[in-house]
């Protein structure tokens, strides 16, 4: 439970779904939403990691709390989700866009296998799940508001993570297109830029030991001189999706305690690495995989 900053059960009533719910900064937003009253779903492609962080969080908030799990990079897989969870209560009020894949590479090391394996997930499944609620949402004439969670590379480039800077540079541009867009019909379109917020998932592919530590270095100095606390995202997600802030549409709202001003934000001193320290760094990112694949089999 978090020491949150909006009243208890402003969320209440509304129904919201987190993609990549069952971990990381999912998780946090999940249980700050349920917390807050709402009705959540989160959904991924681990079915014991959504059932237990699930039953997690509804038994210490009290709210319900589903996982289902789905691999958004199929589009017809989406859209029998979101169609469960429509005649599970009818339509969700809230969505996040939040499941990832990412890791730190050479670009010239990079596979189309590679490539793909970011992008299907970041760029095209957001936009296929938020098609598929978008699609109902007009046709249902309900309102909602949608939260894609991005990075600060979006605005300055993304050296060594060029699939994940691409595909959030891309959702950048859906959040304010549909902003417009759908703007009348009610659907809000707004987007969080995360600093370091260090979760094991990401930490072991983005911040491997090999790696020198570098990065996590550059961040103790620039800025506010230090990682994010998990509250102070659910904070700002919690805004963002609660009554009272329609105006609210199109923006990109960067939480990282200023670090991509003050030192980009980015990977950009990894170019001092040799051959020697790129390839301790895959066989650790490809460690990670492996098990990440066995969990997946469970």
């Amino acid at each position: 439970m978090y020491d949150l900053m909006l009243k208890d059960g402003i969320l209440k009533g509304k129904r919201i779904l987190v993609t990549g719910g069952g971990t990381g900064l999912g998780e946090v937003m999940a249980e700050a939403y349920a917390q807050l009253g709402a009705t959540v779903y989160i959904c991924g492609r681990r079915k014991g990691v959504l059932d237990e962080t699930a039953k997690r969080i509804a038994d210490a908030t009290g709210s319900k709390v589903s996982g289902i799990a789905c691999d958004i990079r199929v589009a017809e897989a989406v859209d029998e989700m979101v169609g469960t969870i429509w005649a599970d209560g009818g339509a969700l009020s809230g969505l996040v866009n939040n499941a990832a894949g990412n890791f730190i590479s050479r670009t010239k090391d990079l596979s189309p296998r590679g490539f793909n394996a970011i992008s299907d997930i970041v760029f095209r499944g957001s936009f296929y799940v938020t098609l598929a609620c978008g699609k109902r949402w007009i046709e249902e004439q309900k309102k909602a508001s949608v939260i894609s969670i991005l990075t600060t590379w979006i605005w300055n480039g993304g050296p060594f993570t060029v699939p994940s800077a691409m595909s959030k540079a891309g959702l950048n541009i859906m959040t304010k297109s549909l902003a417009a867009e759908w703007g009348p019909h009610g659907i809000r379109f707004n987007a969080i830029a995360p600093g370091p917020f260090p979760t094991k998932g990401a930490w072991e592919r983005l911040n491997p030991a090999a790696s020198g530590n570098n990065e996590a270095a550059a961040r103790m100095t620039a800025g506010m001189a230090r990682n994010g606390e998990m509250v102070e995202l659910a904070n700002l997600a919690a805004f963002l999706m609660a009554d009272g802030c329609e105006y609210l549409t199109g923006q990109t709202i960067a939480i990282d305690g200023g670090m991509h001003l003050a030192a980009g934000g980015n990977f950009s001193r990894l170019a001092a690495l040799g051959d020697a320290e790129w390839d301790a760094i895959r066989g650790q990112i490809r460690s990670a995989n492996d098990k990440d694949k066995v969990q997946r089999s469970v």
